[in-house]
């Protein structure tokens, strides 16, 4: 293969194009903190709050700020929490691959490798699962697909069939690939695996319990649900800015979901769980909701883009002239 230049390879990683991860800005624990009091003030329940700050970092491609949210999760939960440091680092993940509809590729395929290896060091990172949970088979197609159309519809209705028309009428593939590729396959969630013998039982979040070892055993990929799903597209739309539109359908999309009920089955076994997501799809709780993404994003969004190093150098000279 031949090589590039020493020009091109400096053009690419330029800084002015800024082509690094958004570093985490000094405050950003500040931040997450006071989200995640406010949303326990207003039992706005634990898997919300996580899910919005995970989702806006994301899209926000700080993953330092990721394992920051991580590290902060333990102190900020109740005791009584069944979000373990294996469940949580399972949850961001699950949040980071559906950001994938809403932001692109780039980011959730780098925001995750950052993640990943900066929880190699903890006992219990060997636990977190290995095993895909999405391949697409000639036998499970159909079933997919019929997901993918439960979900469209659950999110849009009553105008599902008007929006594929309007999608269809700006580029045919359109809303096949919106309906094919993601609302079937990532959107919505897989039917949990059945648990074989000798395996831990699973949660009533669709999680396998961890073992009692103080370190955890296999917590299993974790499944977010329609309604947490829709908070991870509001997040993301909301931090990634000019798309006001597809924010607003995904805030009806919330309280869709919850004037379906589906909160009720998806939070079975969670004390709180879904009352407190009732509360966030009124109007109080998506408006915190907002508020809260755009705290997140007004704090990162200083560093948003930039190049690592032109970030650390601007902190220095800031060090330098206070000297």
């Amino acid at each position: 293969m031949s090589k590039l230049s020493p020009s091109l390879k400096a053009l690419i990683n330029a800084p002015f194009a800024r082509p690094g991860q958004t570093p985490a800005p000094r405050r950003i624990n500040d931040v997450f903190t006071r989200i995640a009091h406010e949303a326990r003030e207003r039992q706005y329940g634990e898997r919300p709050w996580l899910t919005l700050a995970a989702a806006a970092t994301f899209t926000l491609n700080s993953p330092a700020s990721l394992l920051a949210l991580h590290s902060l999760t333990p102190s900020v939960l109740p005791a009584t929490t069944t979000l373990t440091p294996l469940a949580s680092a399972e949850l961001i993940r699950a949040i980071g691959l559906k950001c994938i509809s809403f932001n692109g590729i780039p980011r959730t395929i780098n925001c995750l490798g950052a993640f990943k290896a900066g929880l190699a060091h903890h006992p219990w990172a060997r636990h977190l699962a290995t095993a895909p949970t999405r391949q697409l088979t000639p036998a499970n197609l159909p079933a997919v697909a019929a997901r993918g159309r439960a979900l469209w519809h659950s999110v849009y209705t009553p105008f599902d069939d008007k929006l594929e028309a309007k999608l269809a009428d700006s580029h045919p593939d359109l809303p096949v690939h919106i309906l094919e590729c993601h609302y079937g396959p990532l959107l919505s969630d897989p039917p949990p695996p059945a648990a074989e013998e000798g395996e831990a039982a699973e949660t009533s979040d669709g999680q396998q319990a961890e073992a009692a070892d103080g370190e955890g055993g296999p917590a299993g990929l974790a499944r977010l649900g329609r309604n947490l799903t829709s908070v991870v597209a509001i997040a993301c739309l909301r931090a990634q800015t000019g798309v006001g539109p597809q924010v607003l359908s995904h805030v009806f999309g919330l309280r869709k979901g919850v004037e379906q009920g589906l909160h009720r089955a998806e939070f079975a076994g969670l004390p709180g769980e879904a009352e407190a997501v009732e509360r966030l799809a009124s109007d109080e709780g998506s408006e915190w909701l907002l508020r809260s993404v755009d705290a997140i994003a007004e704090a990162i969004g200083g560093s948003f883009a930039r190049w690592e190093g032109e970030a650390e150098a601007e902190e220095g000279r800031g060090r330098e002239s206070k000297l």
